[in-house]
């Protein structure tokens, strides 16, 4: 390694290629230079470039897709996935620049984009080029040696991209799913089936009605709490759900998905995935939808007691414990900052508004109970760990600690449980009654900025 650190892109292209890569991309983005794996490898830790994926997200987390023989990315690299351009969305335009911003991909960085399929990166340099990016350079990363491993999350089979979901349908066994399993794909909303799923739903797949996993009170204050054990007993019999069963949750909205993922898990169901992306990954993939219903066989053995793994669901007097104990635990406030200091509640059926004292912002969306923009993508999959690591880092979130993930009742707490285990967190969980049965029992509450 060298001791000093060039930083000047034009005096490093003279002393590196010899003048073998223009400064600037050509007209046409089909001919930007392309990298050779021994330059991209001189440039992993320069400041003045940039590795970006622009494959499938699921690729970057760490499936093998579009024939690579490595699952992953390569160290260092951050993502900015083609697929993201295909992804409607009202403020789809900000929402791509704040992609760029927090990437740091800058116009006056030099920016190296991959891919394996020769499109993606082509994409995504156009792109860039209409935004006034001209420093675009290409690499294929089936030329990555193999005797290098590529960097992958350590849970990245839990979240399952849709052209593996795809391949259970046409009948294979893909990477990581058990030999000889039988894969179960449900989806997931609220309400009946005409709400969400008889509008169009992954095929083979049935419907669950969150409302089977955490019924209504049917008195004042209107809650929706995790049923109890012989509920969700029942629930699985009826539904044909078995301690051994492998699970795949989808949904029109991801949140749904990973409320129900995380009640399985809770239950007892060994392997619960979920479609990274939702429905929109399904579509932007070219699939069709299917409209028939199907039906699920019951059961009348789960295999197990239940719950067969209660560490999922933190209760309140675990919570109210592990306060006390700020140095080896931190319940992490997954709502939106106007709802963790009190402006707003969050909900239209639920009048109440603060945090529970001792809590922490841990980020959630922008704009209402129903978003999660700091942990999506544009496509609606997860993002990336390192700007989640580094928002919770912002907030004084120590990972090395139990995190119990929290909202107003479950759903968006359940997304960020996932996410968190997906990156490797260990000791993780989530409390379930989240600030609405806190606040309707009567426990101590705190409004305004926290430390005012």
């Amino acid at each position: 390694m060298s001791r000093f650190r060039l930083t000047n892109p034009v005096l490093l292209f003279a002393l590196l290629f010899l003048s073998s890569l223009p400064v600037h991309l050509p007209a046409a983005v089909a001919e930007m230079p392309k990298m050779k794996t021994e330059q991209l490898l001189s440039l992993q830790e320069n400041p003045d470039w940039k590795i970006v994926d622009c494959r499938l997200n699921d690729a970057f987390n760490g499936w093998k897709l579009d024939g690579v023989k490595q699952g992953g990315h390569i160290p260092g690299a951050t993502d900015f996935s083609a697929n993201w351009l295909k992804a409607d969305g009202k403020n789809k335009a900000q929402t791509l620049q704040e992609a760029l911003a927090a990437k740091g991909l800058t116009k006056e960085k030099n920016i190296i984009l991959y891919d394996a399929n020769g499109r993606d990166a082509a994409e995504v340099a156009g792109y860039l080029k209409n935004q006034g990016y001209s420093n675009l350079y290409s690499y294929n990363i089936n030329l990555w040696p193999v005797e290098k491993p590529l960097s992958r999350y350590e849970n990245y089979q839990l979240i399952v991209p849709a052209v593996i979901v795809h391949d259970i349908i046409e009948g294979k066994i893909p990477e990581t799913f058990p030999a000889g399993s039988k894969i179960k794909i449900v989806e997931a909303s609220w309400g009946e089936e005409k709400t969400s799923y008889a509008k169009g739903h992954i095929p083979t797949s049935f419907h669950i009605n969150t409302d089977m996993v955490e019924p209504p009170t049917t008195t004042e204050p209107v809650m929706w709490m995790l049923a109890d054990a012989d509920t969700l007993a029942k629930f699985a019999l009826k539904f044909g759900f078995t301690r051994d069963d492998v699970v795949i949750v989808t949904g029109e909205e991801p949140m749904a998905a990973y409320r129900i993922a995380l009640v399985l898990r809770y239950i007892g169901v060994q392997d619960v995935r979920v479609l990274n992306g939702g429905t929109l990954a399904w579509t932007l993939a070219g699939y069709q939808l299917e409209k028939k219903s199907n039906t699920p066989a019951p059961v009348a053995d789960f295999g197990g007691r239940i719950p067969g793994n209660p560490s999922v669901i933190d209760t309140i007097a675990q919570v109210k414990a592990g306060l006390k104990t700020p140095e080896t635990y931190t319940l992490v406030d997954n709502r939106t900052w106007d709802e963790h200091i009190g402006k707003i509640s969050g909900y239209s059926y639920h009048k109440k508004k603060g945090r529970i004292p001792g809590s922490v912002f841990g980020y959630a969306g922008k704009t209402d109970a129903y978003s999660l923009d700091y942990f999506r993508n544009p496509d609606k999959t997860m993002r990336n760990a390192t700007e989640i690591m580094a928002l919770w880092k912002e907030q004084g979130i120590d990972t090395s600690k139990r995190l119990a993930f929290m909202c107003g009742s479950g759903w968006r707490a359940a997304e960020v449980y996932y996410y968190a285990d997906v990156y490797g967190l260990k000791n993780i969980g989530v409390y379930s009654d989240g600030w609405i049965g806190w606040s309707n029992g009567g426990n101590p509450v705190e409004t305004g900025a926290p430390g005012k």
